[in-house]
């Protein structure tokens, strides 16, 4: 199973962005979408799980949880804006991989067997931060990332 991964729109949804998402099982966006046009646009792609974002407000934004569980392929995935947040023990809670936006850095490290993700943003750019998506490749309860930088 594969995940598209986006963060950090913030109302930008670029073309390069839906090329690299195209043909993907689900989509996560974790946060700072922008508004509610993008993840209409997203689902037009695959399903949208979707997070809240420190920028996200308004009705459309209430809607939204502050984080979700995404199970794949019997692995679970923790989704959330800014990792920082986090109140949980994501081994001791049984996850196989933690996602989170909010830095606009792409990163991907395990620690203790949980692979912490970010796929940077695929918005506005930040400062001199490349603009990014990613993927997860699922498979028996394994997640493997994959950052996709953008020619933007």
């Amino acid at each position: 199973m594969i995940l598209g991964v986006i963060s950090d729109t913030h109302g930008l949804l670029r073309p390069e962005a839906v090329a690299e998402l195209r043909g993907v099982d689900r989509i996560i966006h974790a946060g700072d979408i922008g508004g509610p046009e993008i993840l209409a646009s997203l689902s037009q792609l695959a399903p949208v799980v979707a997070v809240r974002g420190n920028n996200d407000h308004g009705r459309w934004a209430d809607a939204l949880p502050q984080t979700a569980v995404v199970e794949a392929d019997g692995a679970l995935i923790y989704v959330i804006h800014d990792a920082g947040e986090l109140d949980l023990d994501p081994v001791a809670a049984g996850f196989a991989a933690v996602v989170a936006g909010h830095s606009h850095k792409p990163a991907q490290d395990v620690r203790g067997g949980v692979l912490w993700f970010n796929p940077g943003s695929a918005g506005p750019r930040r400062f001199k931060l490349p603009v990014a998506v990613g993927r997860l490749a699922v498979a028996a309860g394994a997640v493997r990332g994959e950052v996709l930088p953008l020619a933007v």
